[in-house]
């Protein structure tokens, strides 16, 4: 992989080539697509540096490409997401926007300044001289308690004295002496305990000096930092078919985002598209793929495709892809296809629908028909329908929807307390072993890539779930699934995980290979009816 433009090892025909451009936020890979990642995986295992680098794991793409000279020839490109091996300049692959590790600009100086401002705070904290400070002055607190009260145990003392002598016959000379005294011992405590205090804000004060040195570094590190990332943001300037020209500062400001996140720019799509205009090449389809080791927490498996994601590079490609001919979301595309639930329960309170798998649960940022609205028009003293709980887009199956607000709440409390019973029949894509477990992973959103969750071992809210192994099937496992908990994705992470199961469930599009469809049923409920408070139960078998 000596040049940049990367020829197929055939020709390729007019009529292989897609019609449309890729949608980079759910799409099935093009053939062509897959021939040219293969070829990049061939490329990578000959060269024994670049497989153990990219073994490490790392996220590629590839982008199919013909020659706007007329002349028709067709060939792709290929990047990769980040450094490859601490590099972003390695022979094959397309290079980075803008060059961040040239040791002579602006941005690795200023970087180098940024570190050596860590450097000095990493010092100053670890010096100990904080710790050395607040010991003296721990030091100089109880000493001077145990001055002070040896004082006021002698003033006691000299004041009991005092009261004796007072008892018996004296001179009015006598008697004002004992008061100078009296007012001499209480001025020499007021004394020593000032020079006491004063001992002690002294290095109080060394101490706050130290904290304001470190503070102002941290300061000026945070600022110079922002100030680094608008810079290089500012020098990334990204293209798009209509010849227009932004930066990512200007790109992610017309999306109401005032600061671009942090690697923006610097995935593998930006990459390439950046390149291909800027070398009279016209994208004609994208795919990006993950080779080598899996994360532990985001779920990237080897020789599998991902979407582009969406908070990093959503804002980038949807101004790069401008003036392209770009197919349409298959997500809101299939969101908008008439879905009819099954009724299974129905009375005046609430009701037990079958939600069809691409049918939206509740309304939200696409416009199609949701379970909700379909039970508000079609269902009787249902228009004020709320969902007690929620079913993603792709999963179908049993779904509780309560008539009026009187009813919602009781029934959410169930779901709330946990007392409701679920079950769903997935199909995942491996062998499961063992038969039955549990799984107890914490989760969390995926900032960057929403709805993605990942695992999350810090920060992440607990997420339970017992599975039960009920059957195989060529290199698939049917297994019923009961969560305990209900976080997002909370099942298709659970599956996905090499800390869960380590397998897809079938159809998964985030998670997985995608598919006809997500083979994840919401099969079994059991709750208690909101005012009979009568156990029901609903089943619902799985149509895969």
């Amino acid at each position: 992989m000596s040049d940049l433009f990367h020829h197929f090892t055939r020709p390729i025909g007019a009529g292989e080539l897609p019609e449309r451009f890729t949608w980079p936020f759910c799409y099935v890979p093009h053939p062509l697509c897959v021939e040219a990642a293969d070829a990049v995986r061939r490329a990578i295992a000959r060269d024994p540096r670049l497989e153990a680098d990219a073994g490490e794991g790392k996220m590629f793409g590839v982008l199919v490409v013909e020659h706007c000279d007329g002349s028709g020839t067709v060939g792709y490109l290929a990047a990769f997401s980040g450094l490859l091996g601490g590099r972003n300049d390695i022979a094959g692959f397309v290079p980075p926007i803008f060059d961040t590790l040239d040791p002579a600009g602006y941005f690795k100086q200023e970087e180098a300044r940024i570190t050596a401002i860590n450097h000095q705070i990493a010092t100053l904290k670890s010096d100990g001289t904080t710790e050395r400070l607040r010991s003296e002055i721990s030091r100089l607190q109880q000493d001077a308690t145990a001055c002070l009260a040896a004082a006021k145990s002698d003033m006691t003392a000299a004041k009991a004295a005092r009261d004796l002598r007072r008892k018996g016959p004296m001179t009015d000379a006598e008697a004002m002496r004992l008061l100078d005294e009296s007012r001499h011992e209480r001025a020499e405590y007021r004394r020593l305990k000032a020079r006491l205090d004063g001992q002690t804000a002294a290095v109080r004060q060394q101490l706050e000096a130290h904290d304001a040195h470190i503070g102002r570094l941290r300061r000026e590190r945070r600022e110079r930092s922002a100030a680094l990332q608008r810079w290089l943001f500012g020098q990334c300037v990204v293209d798009n078919a209509l010849g227009e020209h932004k930066d990512l500062n200007e790109v992610f400001r017309d999306k109401g985002i005032d600061m671009p996140p942090s690697g923006a720019g610097d995935c593998a799509a930006p990459k390439l598209l950046a390149y291909a205009y800027r070398h009279g090449l016209r994208p004609r389809a994208m795919a990006e793929f993950w080779i080598g080791r899996s994360p532990r927490s985001e779920l990237r498996r080897d020789g599998l495709f991902y979407p582009s994601c969406s908070g990093k590079c959503g804002p980038i490609l949807a101004f790069m892809l401008r003036g392209l001919d770009v197919e349409h979301d298959p997500v809101a595309a299939l969101a908008a296809q008439p879905h009819t639930p099954t009724v299974i329960y129905d009375d005046d309170v609430m009701a037990v629908i079958d939600k069809p798998t691409g049918m939206l649960a509740v309304p939200g940022r696409l416009t199609a028909q949701s379970a909700v609205d379909w039970v508000r028009s079609h269902l009787t003293q249902a228009g004020e329908a709320v969902a007690v709980h929620r079913l993603d887009m792709d999963t179908s199956g049993l779904m509780v929807i309560a008539k009026s607000r009187a009813a919602l709440d009781p029934l959410r409390r169930q779901f709330e307390a946990r007392t409701v019973v679920k079950r769903y029949t997935a199909i995942v894509d491996g062998t499961v072993n063992p038969a039955t477990g549990r799984i107890d992973l914490p989760l969390s959103a995926d900032y960057h890539d929403r709805p993605r969750q990942k695992v999350d071992m810090t920060d992440g809210a607990r997420a339970v779930t017992d599975y039960a192994v009920i059957g195989h099937d060529r290199g698939t496992t049917r297994v019923i699934f009961t969560p305990l908990t209900g976080r997002t994705h909370q099942l298709r992470v659970h599956s996905a995980s090499i800390l869960g199961l380590n397998a897809p469930i079938v159809g998964d599009r985030l998670y997985g290979t995608g598919g006809d469809r997500l083979c994840l049923h919401a099969s079994h409920l059991e709750l208690r009816h909101p005012v009979s408070g009568e156990w029901i139960t609903f089943d619902s078998p799985a149509p895969f």
